[in-house]
């Protein structure tokens, strides 16, 4: 089936006003004014936009597909996140990975859960590793993994300053940046470390060793940096050394900078936003430890939490294109998919369609609609609710 999308308002992000796309093949074939129809007989479906917002999927670099975690015992393991977590969130494309239980939880079931989301039509990859050093594989080595494995594109989530990590050593930390690096560059996948950072006070010490050498910047990405106050002015400088930083999704609290206003006070204090991404953290947890390092609570992430911040940065007074870049063109860029993360000729037909609220309606992913008029019209095999045992 071809779609011709017509009348909405496209962000790719950049605005480009208001054209039809024609979806073919599993990307998009045109985009213009007023397209023409194709020859009668040809399977398409018109669809009116007007009214409409359309931008493109949205690329979350940090998510939790099998679950994250089981720091209180194993009752507090996270489920799998189902299909339409993602596709109701405008989610096209993501990456998953294993966080501090690399021993229950493996890189084969992560690889199992990936395939199976993308079954449907999102694009799903992975991460090789896990908080602890040195990382579990598949293939007996971080190269080998990226380069081997199709899916793996990065290492991840390397921990940090967090008493949940191994404790990596900076020889460590190289080898892994070494390896990550050198199957990047074979495969012309992602190649970075993608680094969990906790609220240790050594913070990105190890990070700013690592850039005095040849290991190029890109290749250290350190998350949550906006869990604390202290981490996220460190992690600031650090992208003027040439690395990107990534921001979890989340409200304001006592102790960090909520996503919102962590961008906003990025974007206007002048640092440079090609360097910034943005990701969800969903399915894994949001834990409260005290200071023994014993559970005492937990919160979850959910990937919708993406869009509530793009929603969050405009209501705000941020343009639309500059609150999408961070979860669409910024982190494709990063991740070196050059199919993804922007509406252009040739990509992928991944495109989230929303209201003039921001509100999503329709969810498009590699030309199949996931999410229409607002309810999931493709569930995944064992979250439809009349689905017989």
């Amino acid at each position: 089936m071809l779609h011709l999308l017509r009348n909405a308002s496209v962000f790719a992000p950049t605005p480009l006003g208001a054209v039809d796309i024609l979806l073919a093949g599993g990307q998009i074939a045109a985009i213009g004014p007023k397209l023409s129809a194709p020859s009668a007989g040809w399977p398409v479906e018109e669809h009116d936009l007007s009214g409409y917002v359309i931008v493109p999927g949205l690329v979350d670099l940090h998510a939790h597909l099998g679950g994250g975690g089981g720091e209180g015992g194993a009752h507090t393991r996270v489920p799998p996140l189902q299909l339409t977590a993602l596709s109701l969130a405008g989610v096209t494309t993501t990456v998953g990975l294993l966080g501090t239980d690399g021993t229950t939880r493996s890189l084969a079931d992560l690889l199992a859960v990936a395939r199976g989301l993308e079954h449907f039509g999102v694009t799903a990859l992975c991460y090789t590793g896990s908080y602890e050093v040195p990382p579990h594989t598949l293939t007996g080595s971080v190269r080998g993994d990226i380069v081997h494995v199709d899916r793996i594109v990065a290492v991840g989530e390397l921990a940090l300053s967090d008493h949940r990590s191994s404790q990596p050593t900076l020889d460590e930390l190289l080898r892994v940046g070494a390896d990550a690096h050198v199957a990047g560059m074979m495969t012309g996948k992602a190649g970075v470390v993608h680094l969990h950072m906790g609220d240790g006070p050594r913070g990105l010490d190890l990070i700013r060793q690592a850039l005095a050498t040849e290991i190029p910047a890109r290749t250290w990405h350190p998350t949550h940096c906006n869990r604390n106050h202290a981490l996220w002015a460190e992690a600031k400088d650090l992208t003027k050394r040439g690395c990107f930083i990534d921001v979890t999704t989340g409200p304001d609290d006592e102790h960090g900078p909520g996503a919102v206003t962590a961008i906003l006070d990025y974007l206007r204090s002048g640092y440079d936003p090609a360097r910034l991404t943005l990701s969800s953290d969903g399915g894994g947890c949001f834990p409260d430890f005290d200071a023994d390092g014993v559970l005492l609570g937990m919160g979850v992430g959910s990937p919708a939490t993406l869009l509530d911040t793009v929603r969050g940065l405009v209501a705000a007074g941020l343009p639309l294109n500059q609150a999408l870049a961070p979860c669409t063109a910024t982190a494709a860029t990063l991740f070196r998919l050059h199919t993804k993360g922007r509406v252009a000729v040739g990509a992928d037909a991944d495109l989230v369609v929303l209201d003039q609220a921001l509100n999503l309606r329709s969810t498009i992913a590699n030309g199949r609609f996931l999410v229409r008029d607002g309810a999931p019209i493709v569930h995944g095999m064992f979250e439809r609710p009349d689905r017989r045992s």
